[in-house]
């Protein structure tokens, strides 16, 4: 039996995962978290692990997976099932979050490699004696290459 001293009231609770109380009881409405202990008087205690169980939820939503799906990858802790389904489970949701990961490292490194191009462009934009401007069509195509600027040069120039 968790004694109440073990546990976090729900204010240290939000507080250790990085959130506020109205996430935290939008979260059990949903079914997402559930307290390990109500009061006699009806306050929410918490595991001091349960911590994790949020930080997994805010790192899905950011990779893009909306709180439904979530939940269900995620399932629900207290229900009863055979320890093979329950391995299945967890190890759909980390899949699940292994791929949305994946897809996330694509996306920044696609990214990353046309701030690497702008900042290419940039080297020769230094020695260049235009300046953006309306009568030039804001460099575009470059004056010194006659290519049509880098996407991110483009949209700051």
């Amino acid at each position: 039996m968790i004694q109440s001293k073990e546990l976090l009231k729900i204010g240290e609770f939000a507080s250790a995962a990085g959130t506020n109380l109205r996430t935290l009881r939008y979260y059990e409405e949903l079914g997402l978290i559930t307290p390990a202990l109500r009061s006699d008087g009806g306050f929410r205690y918490y595991r001091p692990t349960d911590v994790n169980r949020v930080l997994l939820i805010r790192d899905l939503q950011e990779l893009g997976l909306q709180l439904e799906k979530i939940r269900e990858l995620m399932g629900s802790r207290h229900r009863t099932e055979e320890r093979c389904a329950m391995l299945e489970r967890v190890r759909t949701a980390l899949n699940e979050h292994a791929a949305l990961l994946a897809e996330r490292m694509r996306t920044l490194e696609s990214q990353r490699e046309r701030v690497s191009v702008a900042l290419e462009q940039l080297g020769t934009c230094t020695g260049c004696t235009h300046a953006p401007a309306t009568k030039n069509n804001f460099c575009e195509p470059c004056k010194q290459t006659g290519e049509p600027l880098p996407e991110l040069i483009s949209a700051l120039f």
